[in-house]
């Protein structure tokens, strides 16, 4: 969006609610943002963990945005605030701003049946499908390949990427942006078992997506059985996500890579779950919970509890557990030095009795 200068910068962040100071040159030009590795004459760089403080000596950017702190020698100008990963987020958004989209408008390619509404300002490319009955709100980005189900109802300011299929009768929320190849509304894992046989239970249930939710590439969301699947309102899902039939999502949550919610999970608000994570069917996860990489969780977590390790047990029992595990080379040599040891001594004993 531009240059500006680092007092401008600063003014924008006052705009924007989080107080600062400059302190050096604030006439200094910022064309960019950057890492303290990467970045060079015309950016400004970040330091929000204490680990990385002895590389903003070497920095070559031209300003840092930083915390106050006394013990640090920067020589160059700053950007002092409480939190600098806020501010940098806000400087992203100033300097380099959103993606831009290709403006298709409605384009004569797109497949739309005629029973479909779709509202003002369409941006919907060549090879999109939307089938009989579904509505789509104002100002709809979708790109090539996008399939929209019969009945399916989208809301205003939704981005759809390329290749994305929403099944009949999900409903999206407001600013929905979903990334390429993801699935909303597949079949779950439905089958009733007969003999040494799988008998298919028709998946009659829906999705509902909340507003302002953002879902990674590559992600699936099955839909439900009977009910419906929810995702709330602001949660954010990386990419390889999957969401078994039946789950109930609650706002604001962060799932990362490779998460997977086997069937009718419920998920309170404000809930992390870190990469490769995996949840059993028809557990509870509370407000606040965290379940940390890795994680294998078969019982439900309290809310604010962080879990971690499979089984999931509370983040310092499995710490304990793991330090134990590194030890048990130590412990089985130390075993079997003791084992030599009692064996010596029981013959001893028996050399000792028999002497009388």
């Amino acid at each position: 969006m531009g240059p500006l200068t680092l007092a401008e910068l600063s003014e924008h962040l006052r705009n924007e609610g989080l107080p600062n100071e400059v302190r050096g040159d604030g006439e200094r030009t910022i064309t960019g943002c950057a890492t303290l590795d990467a970045a060079s004459e015309g950016q400004i760089t970040f330091l929000a963990n204490v680990k990385y403080r002895d590389r903003v000596s070497s920095t070559k950017a031209s300003a840092i945005i930083m915390q106050d702190d006394p013990t640090l020698d920067a020589k160059i100008p700053q950007i002092i605030c409480s939190d600098p990963y806020l501010a940098l987020t806000l400087a992203i958004v100033k300097i380099h701003g959103h993606r831009s989209h290709p403006q298709w408008g409605m384009h004569a390619g797109a497949h739309v049946d005629s029973t479909a509404t779709i509202g003002h300002n369409p941006n919907i490319a060549p090879g999109v499908t939307i089938c009989a009955g579904a509505s789509i709100g104002d100002n709809a980005t979708i790109y090539p390949g996008v399939y929209i189900g019969p009945n399916v109802t989208i809301g205003d300011d939704v981005v759809l990427s390329p290749n994305i299929a929403i099944h009949q009768g999900c409903k999206l929320g407001h600013r929905v942006m979903i990334h390429a190849g993801t699935v909303i509304g597949e079949d779950g894992l439905g089958y009733a078992p007969v003999g040494q046989k799988w008998l298919k239970i028709p998946q009659a249930g829906s999705v509902e997506i909340g507003d302002d939710v953002e879902i990674g590439a590559n992600c699936t969301i099955d839909r439900g059985t009977l009910g419906t699947t929810k995702i709330g309102s602001g949660s954010k899902f990386s990419n390889l996500i999957c969401i078994g039939h039946g789950c109930e999502i609650g706002d604001d949550c962060m799932f990362v890579a490779q998460v997977g919610l086997a069937g009718s999970v419920t998920v309170g608000r404000h809930v992390t779950i870190a990469g490769q994570a995996g949840i059993v069917g028809h557990l509870s996860i509370g407000d606040n919970a965290q379940v940390l990489a890795q994680a294998g969780v078969n019982s439900s977590v309290k809310p604010g509890e962080a879990v971690l390790g499979s089984p999931a047990v509370p983040v310092a029992e499995a710490r304990r557990q793991m330090v134990a595990v590194l030890k048990l080379p130590e412990m089985r040599n130390q075993l079997r030095q003791m084992e030599k040891e009692i064996a010596s001594l029981k013959e001893a004993l028996a050399e000792s009795k028999a002497n009388g």
